[in-house]
């Protein structure tokens, strides 16, 4: 895979959590009526909302920081100043979903708890990053924010994981859900660091590579 193609991976994977958070948004914009599945979303929209709006252009424009063209040029930097926001906020909002809203079917303490890891680790990485930047550590700022770009592209990996279990297996209870959540954010996680120490050692590695 050529460096120009190494972004589709991320951008596929960010496609379908991007089109359900767009369907949502028009739920939610539209006044739906409460239901048991969308009801802690009606009642309280704006995080939510803000997770939605933040996490989209995260995702694709994230996938683009893996471009070595880009990386080269002003637009590396400018694109970091969206992106860095994006993350805290894609962190924090999916921390207080976690913490106020309403557990769906099918959650569980598990979950609840890995939720409250993931978006922490994801919150302290951008903080992190941001530290490393101001003190011109190029390769600790790369190193954390590809750690949190791994943590909230763990949706469109949990759509992989999910697939195969509901076409052979049926609906996952609660334990099987969030191992399946869990392993998705693991997944991300080794792909991320496999990539970190590739690119220390080989500045001019790529995404292909690591994920090899």
């Amino acid at each position: 895979m050529t460096n120009g193609l190494v972004p589709l991976l991320p951008i596929a994977l960010s496609l379908v959590p991007a089109i359900a958070g767009t369907a949502r948004l028009i739920e939610l914009a539209g006044h739906a009526s409460a239901t048991p599945a969308n009801a802690r979303f009606v009642d309280a929209p704006i995080p939510v909302t803000l997770h939605i709006l933040s996490v989209i252009p995260f995702s694709m424009l994230g996938a683009l920081q893996f471009a070595t063209q880009l990386r080269r040029k002003r637009w590396h930097r400018v694109s970091g100043r969206i992106l860095a926001p994006c993350a805290l906020v894609v962190a924090l909002t999916g921390l207080w979903m976690a913490q106020f809203y309403p557990w769906p079917a099918g959650d569980g303490v598990a979950l609840y708890l890995m939720r409250v890891v993931v978006g922490s680790a994801m919150a302290v990485s951008v903080v992190l990053s941001a530290a490393a930047i101001r003190r011109r550590d190029f390769a600790a700022h790369g190193a954390w924010m590809t750690r949190a770009y791994a943590l909230g592209l763990g949706a469109g990996t949990q759509v992989l994981t999910h697939l195969p279990w509901f076409l052979f297996v049926g609906q996952p209870d609660e334990s099987v859900r969030a191992l399946l959540m869990g392993s998705a954010w693991v997944i991300n996680l080794v792909v991320a660091e496999r990539f970190i120490r590739r690119r220390l050692v080989h500045p001019k590695v790529s995404l292909a590579h690591a994920a090899q």
